[in-house]
């Protein structure tokens, strides 16, 4: 592969990855510790004059639970770049073609995950909330925190006489669990409008449905949180339905946080709850099921990079695509006419993970 624009995102060793009890699989083990990498491969249509593609990039934010090694392109764009989503510090690649004829490209990141456990009895209540959190209780276009949303929220922690930030975003967490559910007739991961989940009484969806109804009745409590639009990469280490390798160009899923003074983001996914129990023909209340909503409540087995958190995304004023609700799958136009970025096949992209092994990277 013919070597471009290598980005070197370098922030954290891997050796500041922390030494965890895992929640998956066997109770008391180290936690996985991988590297991937994870590969677009683009083939547009040779129609029209010019064609443009947005892809979103494994988060270069580095934490101890994603540690990003760089991304490289190849192919023939006459214009190509790695850049910023508008309005996030999140990565991306942008492509332009301005002839007719083969337009493709190849974009690979290298991405390095462990998985993820918050000690919720550290919890003191003590601390203080900064800023760039703080930004997590304001509203988006789609998530509102007023009307419905507010109504609903007070309800809940009313009724679960939730007092502190965790009590109140457990007792959200459960109320989305019990009365929400998945829905495999949603196109893609949902498309995240809470306020009419919230005023049709329909709270099926998938996880960019489930997860902002999380978010949302969660900010309207008064508890910052915020949704992660990703990719799983690999298999899950104790349920199949939840994980994904090789070929993932379908896997993309949206998970939640919200924040707590003194002990930071605090990870869960409601929605993977409701998908187990779907998957696997379950009622809320067996112990499968019961079992991973408790773990899914501070901890997320990392067979999932996350691509970044904005919401009403525009990623260019002078594009046919709009406003997007979110950025998590590729986006393109070819001679202004937007493909479908739900069809892999006929837009046509395939998006693929591989684990890597040894210390030696290539590319």
């Amino acid at each position: 592969m013919k070597r471009r624009d290598f980005i070197k995102l370098a922030g954290v060793s891997a050796a500041l990855f922390p030494v965890a009890p895992s929640v998956f699989g066997q109770e008391v083990i180290p936690p996985r510790r991988h590297t991937y990498r994870l590969t677009y491969k683009i083939d547009l249509p040779a129609t029209g004059k010019k064609a443009r593609l947005w892809l979103p990039l494994p988060d270069t934010n580095d934490t101890p639970h994603q540690f990003s090694q760089g991304s490289v392109w190849s192919g023939n764009a006459d214009i190509a770049r790695f850049d910023n989503v508008p309005g996030t510090t999140s990565p991306m690649f942008y492509g332009e073609w301005r002839g007719s004829g083969p337009r493709t490209v190849s974009v690979s990141s290298v991405v390095k995950t462990s998985d993820r456990f918050v000690d919720l009895s550290r919890y003191s209540e003590r601390g203080t909330i900064p800023s760039d959190a703080k930004h997590f209780l304001q509203p988006t276009k789609h998530i509102p925190v007023d009307g419905i949303v507010r109504k609903t929220a007070l309800s809940i922690v009313k009724e679960a006489n939730a007092q502190s930030p965790l009590q109140k975003a457990q007792a959200v967490y459960n109320w989305v669990v019990d009365n929400s559910y998945r829905d495999p007739a949603a196109r893609g991961c949902g498309r995240g409008d809470i306020k009419s989940m919230l005023e049709s009484g329909n709270l099926g969806g998938k996880s960019a449905d489930l997860n902002a109804l999380f978010v949302g009745l969660t900010r309207a409590a008064g508890v910052p949180a915020r949704d992660h639009y990703g990719i799983r990469i690999d298999e899950s280490a104790a349920h199949k339905s939840l994980g994904q390798s090789d070929d993932v160009s379908t896997a993309q899923h949206c998970r939640a946080e919200f924040y707590l003074a003194g002990l930071g983001w605090v990870p869960v996914d409601p929605a993977d709850v409701r998908q187990l129990a779907l998957d696997e023909n379950l009622p809320i209340t067996h112990p499968r099921v019961a079992d991973l909503r408790e773990k899914l409540f501070g901890s997320w087995e990392m067979n999932w990079v996350a691509f970044n958190h904005g919401r009403d995304i525009t990623l260019a004023r002078d594009s046919v695509l709009g406003e997007l609700s979110f950025f998590m799958y590729p986006q393109a136009e070819v001679s202004g006419h937007q493909q479908d970025s739900l069809e892999p096949a006929e837009f046509t992209y395939k998006i693929v993970s591989l684990q890597l092994v040894g210390t030696g990277i290539k590319f």
